[in-house]
């Protein structure tokens, strides 16, 4: 089992900038890919963003590239999401989630979530 406990979310302006942290225990992180997805109310969970075990390589969705940056740190358990630019659309409920694989851009392909964090970003 993995746990994760996701942090950060909150209430930003537009245009302005927020920094999730997700912490993870329970089995060895370096063995997971890890993902953050969103929900947003009235709408299906959907891709935000994905990093390798290492770190050495990351995926975005359309929406977010160039404006969000996924980060992690193994020696610390923790994997980071920093949102700049924000807009009004990328307010939603945060989710970071973990598999033992490769990553992924589907929901469905990951074994662990989090609880969430809400992220509202006012106009």
């Amino acid at each position: 089992q993995v746990q994760l406990v996701e942090s950060g979310g909150g209430l930003v302006q537009a245009g302005g900038s927020l920094r999730l942290s997700c912490a993870a225990s329970g089995r060895t992180f370096s063995n997971y890919a890890m993902g953050w997805f969103r929900q947003a109310p009235g709408k299906d969970r959907e891709f935000v963003t994905a990093i390798s075990r290492t770190g050495s390589s990351s995926r975005y969705a359309d929406s977010v590239k160039g404006r969000f940056t996924i980060s992690r740190d193994n020696a610390k358990n923790t994997v980071n999401l920093q949102m700049n630019s924000l807009k009004p659309e990328d307010t939603a409920v945060y989710y970071c989630a973990a598999r033992m694989s490769i990553y992924s851009t589907m929901t469905q392909a990951y074994d662990y979530w989090g609880q969430g964090t809400q992220v509202t970003v006012s106009s």
